[in-house]
């Protein structure tokens, strides 16, 4: 198995086609082409929103890559929303992950191909990291889409969890503002 230096070596040297993203798990890079169409609405519909109710010095970003140190692993979630500070004292000609400690929440968005990664791995790595909420958007839950919020990370397992159906609100942490309505959530 390579090293994590020797993995994030390499994973800085990729050129990584154009809205590709690669991710560092179990001792691999992995690859994951563009996401489809829906994960752009739901994005935009999470987004507009957090614009207005977040404080200045948080910021919203899109794939940006995290670091779970306690697991070297990269992972490079749909949305992260984090203190504007540590990206702002980065060196600009860097692509180096963040610490995923610094993360605030982190959204994942299911497509077909990676929606047990989503639901499982990457759950598991958020808890550890440890990220105080993990949202998770998933059109392809067994029970039907759904929007789950995990909490209160203990122990590398999050503690709290509140599951909504498509069309229904979750009351997101306080510095969101109101709660996120999913009804314009594409089925």
């Amino acid at each position: 198995m390579a090293t994590w230096d020797g993995l994030l070596k390499a994973w800085r040297e990729l050129d990584v086609p154009e809205g590709w993203r690669a991710e560092i798990d179990e001792g691999q890079i992995r690859l994951a082409p563009p996401p489809p169409r829906h994960h752009h609405v739901i994005l935009a519909e999470l987004q507009r929103p957090w614009y207005r109710s977040l404080p200045e010095e948080l910021g919203i970003y899109q794939t940006l890559g995290i670091h779970i140190a306690r697991l070297d692993k990269l992972y490079m979630p749909d949305l992260v929303v984090m203190p504007v500070a540590p990206i702002e004292a980065a060196d600009p000609r860097s692509n180096d992950p963040v610490d995923a400690a610094e993360a605030l929440l982190v959204v994942e968005i299911t497509s077909k191909s990676n929606a047990k990664d989503d639901r499982t791995k990457k759950l598991w790595g958020y808890a550890h990291a440890p990220v105080p909420a993990y949202l998770l958007i998933d059109r392809f839950d067994e029970h039907g889409p759904t929007s789950t919020l995990f909490t209160e990370p203990v122990d590398g397992v999050y503690s709290r969890t509140v599951r909504t159906p498509f069309g229904g609100e979750i009351k997101l942490p306080e510095m969101f503002g109101k709660p996120l309505d999913t009804s314009g959530f594409p089925h």
